[in-house]
C-alpha cells in the first residue's frame, strides 16, 4: 500500500467568539488556509482532486456543503470538488484520516483536508437546537432512550470523569495554567510562525489583519482560576469552569495530503507521513473517554508502545479529559501539548483536529523528533487518533 504524506499544514489564527472574525463569513474563513497552501507550496489548484473539510455545525452560513464552496471562494475554479463531514469534535482530524485513506488506496493523488468552525456566527449546537451545549430533548428520538438512560452535556461528562478519577480543582487548574504558559512560551519563541497564516479581513467596516490567536491568557495563575465560577455544576460539586475548559473561537485549518511518489515527482518536501489512524465508540453519557481506547487501538495497529511516541497532541476539550488520558496511557505530560492546547488557543470544533495535526507535524519538524500521536474526544462518545512520522 502506498504511503500518504503531509506536504504542508496551516491554520488561521483562532479568534475569540465575537472577536476579530465576527464580520468574516465562514466561507471566507475556510478559504484562507486553502489559499495559503497554494501560495506556500506553489501548486496549480487543478492538481487538487478533492477538498475534505470538517464542520460540526453545517447549517446557515456553514451549510450548503462548505467543503465545496470554500475552494471556489479561494479562487480554485469550478473543477475542484469538495465535501463537508461531521464527526463532531473529531471532524478536522477525520478529514485528514479520510484523505490519507484515499491516497493510500490509490483513489486520489492530491487531497486538501482540514476544517472550519465559526462559533460566533453559527453557534455550537444550533444544528440540534442545543443551548449552552445541553441537547434539546426533542432533538433525539424516544427510541434513543430505550438504549441509553440520559443525554448529558460534554461539560457534565467532563465532571463525571473528574469524579471517577478523583481529580481536584487544583489538578485541573494546574493543567490549564501549564497550557496557557506553554502557548505563551511557544508564541514568544516563534514556534507558531510557520503554521499560522495572517488573515486580512474587515471589522466594523475597517480593514484589519489578524495574526495572533485571540483566546490565550498568558500569565494566568491558579489563583486567577480559583476565582472563576463553575460552568456546569453548583459550587463545591464540580471542578470545571471557563478557565480549564476549551475556548469558544473561530478558525480554519488545512493540510495538503498526497502520496510519497507524487510528492517526489512534484519536488515537494513532505513534513510527515500518516502512519495509521483509529476511531472508536465509548459510553455516550460520560462521553469524553474516547482518546484512551483510540490511543490503545492505534498503537496496537502499528506495533508501537506509548514510549515509542515522541510527541502527543491531546485535545484539551476539558482538563479532566487530558488528565484521565495521561493516567491511563502512562504518557508524560512533558511530551504532551508542548506548545499549549485548546484551553489556551481555543477549540474551533470542526477545525481543531486538523489544527492539532498541524501543530504536531511542525513541532516534529522543528525538533527533529520522529513520531507523533494526535487524539481527541468526541461528542456522543467517540474517540479518534492518528499517528504521524517525520519523513
Amino acid at each position: 500500500m502506498r504511503e500518504a504524506v503531509i506536504v504542508d499544514a496551516v491554520r488561521t489564527p483562532f479568534a475569540d467568539r465575537n472577536g476579530r472574525f465576527r464580520d468574516t463569513h465562514p466561507q471566507d474563513l475556510a478559504a484562507e488556509p486553502l489559499r495559503a497552501l497554494e501560495e506556500r507550496v506553489g501548486f496549480d489548484p487543478e492538481l487538487i482532486e478533492d477538498v475534505v473539510l470538517g464542520c460540526v455545525t453545517p447549517v446557515g452560513e456553514q451549510g450548503l456543503n462548505i467543503g465545496r464552496i470554500a475552494p471556489m471562494v479561494a479562487g480554485w475554479g469550478e473543477g475542484v470538488s469538495g465535501v463537508q463531514l461531521n464527526r463532531m469534535c473529531g471532524s478536522g482530524q477525520q478529514a485528514v484520516n479520510w484523505a490519507a485513506s484515499s491516497i493510500r488506496a490509490g483513489f486520489h493523488e492530491v487531497v486538501v483536508a482540514g476544517g472550519v468552525e465559526h462559533m460566533t456566527r453559527v453557534p455550537m449546537g444550533s444544528d440540534g437546537n442545543a443551548e449552552q451545549g445541553v441537547i434539546d430533548e426533542h432533538a433525539l428520538t424516544d427510541t434513543y432512550f430505550e438504549h441509553f438512560d440520559e443525554a448529558t452535556s460534554q461539560g457534565e461528562g467532563a465532571e463525571r470523569i473528574a469524579e471517577d478519577y478523583g481529580f481536584t480543582r487544583a489538578d485541573v487548574d494546574g493543567l490549564a495554567v501549564d497550557s496557557q504558559q506553554r502557548w505563551a512560551d511557544a508564541w514568544e519563541a516563534g514556534y507558531y510562525d510557520d503554521q499560522i497564516v495572517p488573515v486580512e479581513t474587515t471589522l466594523d467596516g475597517d480593514p484589519i489583519t489578524v495574526e495572533r490567536d485571540g483566546h490565550p491568557r498568558p500569565g494566568t495563575t491558579e489563583d486567577d482560576l480559583q476565582k472563576l465560577p463553575l460552568a456546569f455544576r453548583e459550587e463545591g460539586e464540580g471542578v470545571h469552569h471557563a478557565g480549564n475548559s476549551s475556548g469558544i473561537v473561530d478558525g480554519a485549518s488545512a493540510l495538503l495530503v498526497t502520496s510519497l511518489e507524487t510528492a517526489e515527482a512534484m519536488g515537494w518536501d513532505p513534513l510527515s507521513r500518516i502512519v495509521q489512524s483509529e476511531v472508536v465508540g465509548v459510553d455516550p453519557v460520560t462521553m469524553l473517554t474516547g482518546p484512551i481506547p483510540a490511543t490503545a487501538g492505534v498503537l496496537e495497529k502499528t506495533n508501537l508502545t506509548i514510549d515509542d511516541v515522541d510527541l502527543f497532541e491531546v485535545n484539551e476539550a476539558f482538563a479532566s479529559v487530558v488528565l484521565a488520558w495521561l493516567e491511563e496511557t502512562g504518557a508524560d505530560w512533558a511530551d504532551t501539548n508542548v506548545n499549549g492546547g485548546a484551553i489556551a488557543h481555543g477549540h474551533p470544533l470542526g477545525a481543531t483536529g486538523a489544527g492539532l495535526l498541524t501543530k504536531l507535524v511542525h513541532e516534529l519538524d522543528r525538533t527533529g523528533q520522529d513520531v507523533g500521536l494526535s487524539t481527541m474526544c468526541i461528542g456522543f462518545g467517540q474517540g479518534i487518533a492518528t499517528i504521524v512520522e517525520r519523513v
